[in-house]
């Protein structure tokens, strides 16, 4: 046979096994084409797909899942269709919803982050998210705050934000939630302020502790902790004047009998009455018998 033959027959024998090549290996479909046939897409390849409208909506049906995976996935998702939204209608919404899956999630830190750059560029504006952002970021520092014998700064913070919340937003359905909020929040305040004052108590320095008590009714007047206060200062004075040197004893006693009579003024029916009694007699006797000596 002739050389053309055998390259006809080539030609043909190539086109046969591209041919059953690509049939063997059909065209892949895009994620979009394989979420609308009811397929299972990974996060990956969606926001691989570049399909801004596509990863918008994916994340949005992860976050109505109400669960702790899925509000990650469409942190994620929300997280990298972020600049494609940017200058858009659309971008308050993703802003909005990125910084609701880190709350959902409980990762309050970085929730308050995202929701005050939320605040800051939406707060002056028509965003129908603004009043549920404000709400989240004040209840942020409410989860943040940590129990009375820590460090309580952030337990201010959260008392300030949630009464600038409620005076911006008087009519909101949130307000009685928010006050009991802030009783509480008030409660941890004078628990810190006792506990920091009894501790100088404990180990005996007793004329830091009278100070301590001191302050705490001062900066906390409506002090839950208001009786026992007031009945440590009479305790700490009695044990700094029992514990002086004689020079110093009569002034500090007087003090400290001072303390005692404000106390029963204001608890007369205390338990500790008949106790701090007995003290404020112990008090009496040495300034008698020293001003007899002093005669």
């Amino acid at each position: 046979m002739s050389r053309g033959f055998y390259r006809l027959l080539a030609v043909v024998v190539c086109s046969v096994f591209i041919i059953g090549t690509a049939s063997a290996f059909p065209e892949r479909k895009s994620a979009r084409e394989r979420i609308e046939m009811g397929k299972k897409v990974g996060i990956n390849r969606i926001i691989k797909s570049g399909d801004a409208r596509l990863m918008f909506d994916e994340a949005y049906k992860y976050y109505k899942k109400e669960k702790r995976d899925s509000w990650t996935k469409a942190y994620q998702l929300f997280d990298a269709v972020q600049h494609y939204f940017t200058g858009t209608q659309t971008e308050d919404s993703v802003m909005f919803f990125r910084a609701r899956c880190k709350f959902k999630e409980r990762d309050y830190e970085a929730a308050t982050t995202l929701l005050d750059e939320y605040r800051h560029k939406y707060g002056g504006g028509n965003s129908p998210f603004i009043e549920d952002a404000e709400g989240m970021h004040a209840l942020c520092y409410y989860y943040m705050s940590p129990e009375p014998r820590h460090d309580q700064t952030i337990t201010s913070q959260a008392i300030i934000t949630i009464t600038e919340f409620m005076s911006r937003y008087p009519q909101s359905t949130r307000l009685e939630d928010f006050r009991n909020i802030i009783t509480e929040l008030t409660q941890r305040l004078h628990d810190k302020a006792f506990i920091n004052a009894y501790t100088y108590y404990k180990i005996g320095r007793h004329k830091s502790a009278i100070v301590a008590f001191r302050n705490a009714l001062k900066t906390y007047p409506e002090s839950s902790h208001r009786e026992e206060l007031m009945y440590y200062i009479v305790k700490s004075g009695y044990e700094l004047a029992h514990n002086s040197i004689e020079s110093k004893q009569t002034d500090r006693y007087m003090k400290m009998l001072d303390s005692y009579y404000s106390f029963i003024a204001e608890f007369p029916e205390s338990k500790y009455v008949k106790e701090l009694g007995r003290l404020a007699k112990t008090a009496k006797d040495y300034m008698e018998k020293n001003n007899k000596e002093n005669l």
